[in-house]
């Protein structure tokens, strides 16, 4: 599974950074940024919180 933010939907709230800091962080341009590999066992329920949390939708996790 791999977590993507789309930057369009992206309002930089840092809610999915509070969430799951191992996956989310924030870019230069302030808005959330997802690791861009496979995502360990033990952080996919953190960041499937995230993507459940996220105001506008802008995570997936797949």
């Amino acid at each position: 599974m791999k977590a993507v933010v789309d930057k369009d939907l992206c309002i930089g709230c840092e809610l999915c950074t509070s969430i799951c800091p191992e996956v989310f962080s924030m870019d230069d341009d302030g808005l959330a940024v997802a690791i861009d590999e496979e995502l360990d066992e033990n952080l996919i329920e953190s960041a499937k919180e995230a993507e459940e949390s996220c105001p506008t939708e802008a995570i997936t996790v797949e």
